[in-house]
Formats: structure tokens, sequence, C-alpha cells
């Protein structure tokens, strides 16, 4: 016979369960619907005469809008928790999409790429919270790991939804992927009623006491952050540029470099799918060591292989990419503990700010060298994982 003390714990944990898996599935939404702009790209250039150097301009707008207010939202919601902010970020997304479906012109598009980035940086940091929020058993690393799987799974989509209803539809079919923001809404309303009821309970352990000064917090945030910067200016070159890779290598019609594309997403998903549960059981620092330099043999011999080493390289050098984010973000919450609204801001904007950057760079290197010189020279961004090696294990305040 279960005693009282049992029923309350089963009844505590399937709230969490129910929560974790419901704002996983909405990052999944999200990251579908702003993934639509990247998959778009092919399309968008077609229809109204865009450079690569425009198409990286894109990138650039998006990033950076989703990147640069993160930390500032993190920061702002650690002090005074927004539960209703969920909600407003994918009203921006839909706003975006919609002046995305009907945009005639540079500009226009421009704007729909903002409001989808504004829609991205409110979402994220109070997102990776309730995520955090919702582990139990001190599995902060699968937490989320389920929670970036989610995103990396919406990214995935895009490009498989683009190539099935976008390309054979047109640009105006973006429209009908407001319906999909409408659902998300619905779902995050459930989540923020939760959120809404544990304003003070941000998931986390007591406090580490890991003993280390400001300047050594400082320098370990900066080797997280160039391995965040390594990671995603490389995928950076795969999200934005890797269809007309392969539609200028291999003679590839535009579908077809789609689905492939999807084939990259999918193995970005696993592998963050993987990246934090192992991260919780055989420590983060290890993970994270091998997750960006074990990816440097993949990307070296990627800009050399055939069609089908290129499609099997990308599918492990991105799924070995993809395994370090989550345990990066546990780990700088866990050397900040408090702020886990703006660490996560950080980490996410960073991010998105380095992939805008490198996109922007990426497409001006295309312009004028060719696409295929963008990924012989990016190939060797890996080899920065091995700034790994400085990281100390920050659970047991030991290097």
């Amino acid at each position: 016979m279960s005693t009282p003390t049992t029923l309350d714990a089963a009844q505590a944990r399937d709230p969490r369960s129910r929560i974790l898996g419901l704002i996983s599935l909405c990052h999944c939404l999200n990251d579908m619907m702003q993934s639509l702009i990247l998959a778009s790209y092919p399309l968008l250039k077609q229809n109204h005469g865009l450079s690569f150097t425009q198409i990286g301009l894109l990138t650039l707008t998006y990033q950076c809008t989703s990147s640069l207010l993160q930390p500032l939202v993190g920061l702002y919601t650690d002090r005074k928790p927004q539960p209703r902010s969920l909600m407003a970020a994918m009203a921006f997304t839909l706003m975006g999409l919609l002046l995305l479906s009907q945009a005639s012109h540079f500009p226009a598009l421009l704007c729909a790429a903002a409001l989808v980035g504004m829609g991205s940086s409110i979402f994220h940091p109070e997102a990776s919270r309730v995520a955090r929020m919702a582990a139990a058993g001190g599995k902060a690393g699968f937490a989320q790991s389920l929670f970036q799987v989610g995103g990396n799974a919406g990214s995935a989509l895009g490009p498989l939804l683009a190539a099935t209803v976008v390309y054979p539809h047109g640009q105006t079919s973006l429209a009908a992927f407001s319906a999909v923001a409408l659902v998300a809404m619905v779902l995050l309303n459930q989540v923020s009623h939760w959120y809404a009821s544990h304003p003070r309970r941000h998931g986390q352990r007591p406090p580490v006491e890991h003993g280390y000064s400001r300047a050594k917090v400082a320098l370990i945030l900066g080797i997280l952050l160039l391995l965040v910067f390594s990671k995603y200016f490389y995928m950076a070159s795969m999200t934005s540029y890797y269809t007309f890779y392969l539609m200028s290598r291999f003679a590839l019609d535009v579908q077809t470099a789609q689905m492939l594309l999807f084939v990259f997403m999918f193995a970005v998903a696993l592998g963050a799918l993987l990246g934090g549960p192992l991260g919780d059981r055989i420590g983060r620092r290890r993970v994270i060591w091998f997750s960006i330099l074990g990816a440097a043999p993949f990307t070296l011999l990627l800009p050399h292989a055939n069609l089908a080493g290129t499609v099997a390289l990308s599918f492990g050098a991105g799924m070995i990419l993809a395994s370090a984010f989550s345990s990066i973000v546990v780990y700088a919450q866990e050397l900040l503990p408090g702020r886990v609204g703006m660490v996560s801001g950080l980490m996410f904007g960073f991010a998105f700010g380095v992939g805008g950057i490198g996109a922007g760079a990426l497409g001006q290197l295309a312009d004028h060298y060719g696409v295929e010189a963008v990924y012989q020279w990016c190939a060797w961004l890996p080899l920065l994982g091995v700034c790994a090696m400085w990281l100390p294990d920050v659970r047991h305040g030991r290097a």
C-alpha cells in the first residue's frame, strides 16, 4: 500500500513530466516555423533575385534580433518571472510568418526576419527556465536535452516542409503555418498557468560552492563562448548554404537538396537528444570536449567527399556537434546558480548571434570565392574544441 508521502511524490512528478513534454513540443513548433525562413532561401533567392550577400543579411537580421535581447530578457525574468511572455513570443513569430508570406521586396523580408527573431529572443530564455523547473531527480541535463531536441527536431522539419509544401505552392503558402503558431499559443497557455503557480521555484539545486573567483568564472565563460562560436559558426554554413553547396557541387535539384538538409538536421536533433543524458552520466566536461573536437575529422573530410560520403559525413558532424549544447548550457547554469534565465539567454543569444554573423560573412565569401570554398575554410573550426581541456569540473571544483 502506498504511503501518503509516496502518493505526493508521484503527483508532484506527473505535472513536471507533462510540462517538460509541452515546453519541448512548443520548442519544436517554434523552431520549425523559424527554420522555414532558412529553408525557403532558394525560393526567395529565385523570386527576388537575391545575392548570397543578401541571403547572409537575412540570416544576420534574424539571428541578431534573436540574440541581442535574450540575455536582457533572461536577466529581467530572473528577478520578475513573466509566464505570459511565452505566448507573446509566439505572437511575434506568427506576425513574422504572415509578413514573410506576402513580402514583395527585400526590406519587407528583413522586417519579417526581424519579427521572427524577436519571437525567438523572448521565447528561449523563459522556455529554458521552464525546462529546468520541470527537471526531476537531478536530471537537469536530460531536461535541457529534451528541450533542446524539441528545437532541433523543429529545425529539421523546416526543410522537409519547405520541400513538400512551400516549394510546390509558392511563397504565399508560408501563411498556412500561422495556424501552427496558434496551436503553440494554446499549449503555452497551459505552461504559463503552471509556471505562474511556481514563481519562485527555479528548478535548480542549491548553489554550488565551487570557490572560483569572478575572474575565474569569467575565464570559464569565455572558453564556453569560444566553443559555442566554433559550433555555431560551422552550423551557420550548413543551415544557410548546405543546399546551395549540394546544388553547385553535385548538380542536385532544390527539393533533393532540401531533403538532404533534413537528413543533416535530423542528425542534429539526434545528437541533442543524446548529449544531455550523457552529460548527466559521465560529466558535462567530457561531453563538451568530445562533441566539439570530435567533429573535426568529419568536417575536414566533407569538402573532398562524393555525394554519399558528403551525406554520411554531414550526418556524423551534425550529430556530434549538437551533443554539446545541452551540456554547455547546464554547465554554465551550474557555474552561475540562481541566474538560469540570464545564463540561458546568454548562451542561446550568443549562439544565434554567432550564427547570424557567420551567415553574413560566409555569404560575402560565397559571392567572391564560391560556396564550395566556404566548406573548405569552415572545416577547421571544430579544432577550437581543444580549448575544452581548460574547463574545470564545476560540480566538484576541480580541473
